[in-house]
């Protein structure tokens, strides 16, 4: 055993055993790299990129599969570029799929060799688009056996968002009824099955193409949004509603269809998009300002909660979206793979929505 830059490293190959052989000493790696905003032709697939020596809480993860996230585009578009232009140039990515190459000094739930998955924060600078990436202890865990890489890297950023909204914030319990605006995306087919595990009644709002999707993981009612006035279709009163569209007309909608002391949930917050616009140091307040009006103008016209909800790491809705995906209660369908090398056409054929599900990248 080596130590490298405050973490243990393991040279055993343990090929006799039929495992994977484990790399000693890495220094650099293969990475995409972002050193522009724009579209999917500035990303870059550079070699020999150096790998910064971890933490002692930090785990070196050697990629097998990395899901692209719509968060991907939106920041290789210049979504947050008074924050992160700064600090160009970035590496997207957020998910990945892969095995322990090295572990800091203080880790103690993983070992090198175990196959793991898992996810960054959003605002991560070091992505995963790359043959090595580096996440927190808190960010993995153990890959569900019965999943492939593939499979696997489609499903912790979009779980865990929805795990933070349904089981963080709204507190969703057995026989309360969920709205899920937005159903047929990643994070809102989490979103469905995880209430459902949770003894929960789901309706979604979706497109045509995801409707048979959505009622086969588990919605009692998928309606088409472009077919359908919402208001006159979906029945009844909800103890929590999650929009994943954002805007006035789905938050109005929501609101209005919420029971009071509900919880109506938005992943389109207003703190990035300000950020953006102003700069970190006039945006946040603002933001802040424009969540706290809406926190309190909901509870008094509608008796309701009203929150901005993101992903972050969460030891224990990891921990419980491995055991629903081993169980085959948790999956998000990959529709197709592209090989890392071939990021730029990958991110082409999301933008253009060619592809209507999730995309991975392979790494080889």
């Amino acid at each position: 055993m080596w130590r490298l830059g405050g973490c243990r490293i393991i040279a055993s190959r343990r090929a006799a055993r039929g495992l994977r052989s484990v790399s000693t000493a890495v220094t650099s790696s293969r990475a995409v790299l972002l050193p522009r905003f724009g579209g999917p032709e500035v990303l870059e697939v550079r070699p020999d990129v150096a790998i910064p020596d971890l933490k002692p809480r930090e785990v070196l993860v050697r990629a097998r599969a990395i899901s692209i996230n719509p968060l991907d585009l939106r920041m290789r578009s210049g979504y947050g570029r008074s924050i992160f232009e700064p600090l160009l140039p970035l590496i997207l990515g957020r998910d990945i799929s892969g095995e322990v190459a090295a572990v800091g000094a203080n880790v103690s739930s993983l070992t090198v060799g175990q196959d793991v998955f898992g996810a960054l924060h959003p605002t991560a600078v070091r992505g995963t688009y790359a043959d090595y990436a580096i996440l927190s202890e808190d960010e993995l865990t153990l890959k569900p056996s019965s999943l492939t890489h593939v499979e696997a890297s489609a499903i912790p950023f979009a779980a865990l968002t929805a795990w933070r909204a349904l089981k963080s914030t709204a507190r969703i319990t057995n026989g309360q009824r969920l709205l899920v605006i937005g159903g047929g995306g990643a994070v809102g087919l989490s979103a469905i099955q995880l209430a459902v595990s949770a003894g929960c009644n789901v309706s979604a709002t979706c497109g045509k193409q995801s409707i048979d999707h959505v009622l086969a993981v588990g919605a009692e009612q998928a309606i088409d949004y472009t077919a359908h006035d919402l208001e006159a279709v979906i029945k009844g009163q909800f103890d929590a509603v999650l929009d994943t569209i954002g805007g006035p007309e789905t938050e109005r909608i929501g609101v209005n269809l919420l029971k009071k002391g509900g919880y109506y949930m938005t992943l389109q917050g207003e703190a990035a998009s300000l950020a953006d616009k102003y700069g970190l140091v006039i945006g946040l307040p603002i933001a802040t300002a424009v969540s706290l009006r809406k926190q309190l103008q909901y509870q008094y016209s509608h008796g309701i909660e009203y929150r901005w909800t993101y992903m972050r790491a969460d030891v224990e809705g990891l921990d419980e979206i491995r055991r629903l995906s081993e169980a085959g209660k948790l999956k998000i369908r990959v529709e197709k793979s592209f090989p890392i090398t071939e990021v730029r056409k990958a991110h082409d054929v999301k933008e253009k929505r060619l592809i209507p599900g999730k995309v991975v990248l392979e790494v080889d």
